[in-house]
Parts: structure tokens; sequence; C-alpha cells
């Protein structure tokens, strides 16, 4: 029996990327494979992860194919990365960059990463919001937006858009509102690396980036092209939650990217009335589980229904209402992860000492 490239390929995609449920021929790693008489020869192309992860990817992948029938040798490598994408980095003026992520939807994902951006704004940082939650972005409704970008008077790069002291910039700007976006994994990765490198987001203290829920292809593009200085990993108290939360974490360690801490959200309702404390989700989860996992704790957002209804309405509550319990919740996370270890702290007063003029 012939070894042909499909059994190679096939044999390959039992292969997964090392905290992620993907394969590493899905996540197109896979390059310049060659049989001949049943030798085997490919390379592996892997950008920005660590040359520990790599090597037993490679390793993983040589037995894979080695336990075919028909398989003599296998020749495998790892790709050299491109000299202008080792030496040209993608975000040059920006300071931070931080991921807010979940294991699961549902969690209030969004909700954190907005009003997280606003109280850095609103504390000094120049601070940029990036959506990358491709299939369901909710930046442009959270931000009170409706309208398209434009671009610059040369055209070559995207204009953010800039409300409560942030810019930002979402996919959601750029498809109907009312179109689903039904994209394979390079599309998906493509417009990830353009939102990142085509838009004018100037100098920055603070880049936050609101993710898709779960591990996929935007995680690893983003690990892949952008030196993160963190992770923020958003959970309720409720076990489902907590069980994909994990799953978050174990993932960012995976691809080398420090995590920063565990957010528990939706983590108890006051009662606006007689102030009477319920957790309806259960408590504590999240603290517990940190705990568990090593890392930071930083801190318990309270479910209530100004935060939702500020969000709607397009004014996130720490803009729409500074003084609240729920903002000052919000303000607390930002200085906590303003003091993180490898979060390079705000050289100067705040955004207008930086301000890019865009032309």
């Amino acid at each position: 029996m012939s070894l042909s490239e499909r059994d190679v390929m096939d044999a390959l995609r039992q292969v997964a990327y090392p905290g992620f449920t993907r394969d590493i021929v899905s996540f197109g790693m896979v390059r310049d494979l060659t049989v001949n008489s049943g030798s085997v020869s490919f390379r592996l192309h892997a950008p920005g992860i660590s040359p520990q992860i790599a090597q037993s990817i490679l390793a993983a992948a040589r037995a894979a194919v080695l336990g075919l029938p028909g398989a003599r040798t296998v020749d495998a490598t790892l790709a050299s990365v491109d000299a202008a994408e080792r030496h040209a980095p993608i975000l040059p003026g920006v300071r931070n960059v931080i991921a807010v992520a979940s294991g699961k939807g549902g969690v209030g994902k969004s909700t954190v990463a907005v009003n997280l951006a606003v109280a850095l704004a609103r504390g000094g940082a120049a601070t940029g919001l990036l959506d990358a939650d491709v299939y369901g972005p909710s930046i442009p409704m959270m931000m009170g937006i409706d309208e398209q970008p434009r671009l610059d008077h040369a055209g070559e790069r995207i204009v953010p858009f800039e409300r409560h002291g942030v810019r930002l910039m979402s996919l959601g700007f750029l498809v109907p509102a009312d179109s689903a976006v039904i994209w394979r994994a390079p599309l998906v990765s493509k417009a990830v690396k353009q939102l990142l490198r085509d838009v004018e987001w100037g100098e920055l203290d603070v880049l936050v980036v609101d993710m898709p829920p779960g591990t996929g292809d935007v995680q690893l593009t983003l690990a892949q092209n952008v030196r993160l200085a963190g992770a923020v990993i958003v959970t309720t108290p409720q076990d489902v939650a907590l069980a994909d939360a994990i799953k978050g974490v174990a993932m960012f360690r995976k691809v080398d990217v420090p995590v920063l801490g565990i957010v528990e959200n939706m983590s108890y309702f006051a009662c606006p009335h007689c102030g009477t404390r319920t957790e309806i989700f259960g408590h504590g989860g999240g603290r517990s589980e940190a705990l568990r996992l090593d890392v930071p704790f930083l801190g318990e957002i309270p479910l209530d229904a100004a935060v939702r209804d500020a969000g709607d309405r397009g004014t996130p509550i720490v803009a729409a209402d500074p003084s609240s319990p729920q903002s000052a919740a919000f303000e607390g996370l930002a200085m906590r992860l303003l003091a993180s270890p490898g979060v390079v702290p705000p050289s100067g007063p705040g955004p207008a000492r930086r301000r890019v003029p865009f032309s």
C-alpha cells in the first residue's frame, strides 16, 4: 500500500495544538508537504510559539506520521520566521495588549472588556479597545456607534472611533448588523490581523482585546502575532462556567501568555431597595479556582440591571455613572491590572498627552 499526502494529512489532523481542541492542520501549521515512496517531508509554521511547545508539537507530528503503514522516513522541521515578520512589530506604539477572554459565552466578557477600557481611560491610561469577537461583535452597540469607520487621507489605514476616551474598532463596524459571519479559519485569522495592523491605533498605554469565547483561531492568531502582556479570564460563580474558565487558563499557559487573573462576573445581586445581597449563581467559585490554579483573583463584579441597561443604551456604566458602586468595581479591576507583574505602567498623566492627530 503506497502512502499518500492525504494519508499524512489525516494523521496530522489527529495532532491537537496544546491547550486547544483544534488540530495543527486546521490551524494552518503544516507547510510544504511532500510524500515520495514512503519518505515524508513537511515543515511546521509556528510563529510566536515558545521553542519548547513548538518542539513538542513537532515530535507529536513526526510520531503520528511514522505510525502510518508505508511510512519509512519523516523529515519534519520548524519553518523559519520571515525576517520582516520577526523585526516589524504589529503594534509598535502599544505598550500593553491585554486579552479579555472566557471559556464560554454568556458570562459578560464583553461587558467587562468595555467597562475595563473606559475605567483605564478615566484613570489616565491612553486606551484602545479591539473587538476581536468576529462571530458576535457587541462593542458597537455597547459603545453607542452605528456607522462605518473612515480611512485616513492616504487611504491606507482605518481611523478608529473614539468614545469615552477610548479608541475602538470592531468587525461589527465593517459588516451589516443583521449579517451572520460564516468564515473558515484562514479568513478569521486574516480579519484579526487586519484589525491589528491596518488600524491607526497611534500610541496607547493599553489595548484591551475582547476575545470570542472558547479556544480557537482568534486566540492563537493573537498569541502568534502580538506580544500579550497577559490575559484576563472572565467567569461566573456557577460550576459550568468555572469548568470552561479552567480550560481558558490552560490554553493561555500553553501559548506562553501570562494569565493576569480571574474576574468573577455576576458575582452577587444587591437589591437596590433593601440592600439584601443574593448570590444567584452561587458565590466564591472564581476566587477558589484562582487560588487552586495559582493565578490572581482580580475581583467580583455584581449582577446589576444598571450595568446591563447602560450597555444596551451605548454608554457603559463607568461612563454613565462613574460614582456608582458598579463603576467602582471596574475601576478597582483596572487598577489591579495596571499593577500586575509584566504590565508596563502608563508613562504620563493621561490620554491627552499622547493623542495622535489622525490625518
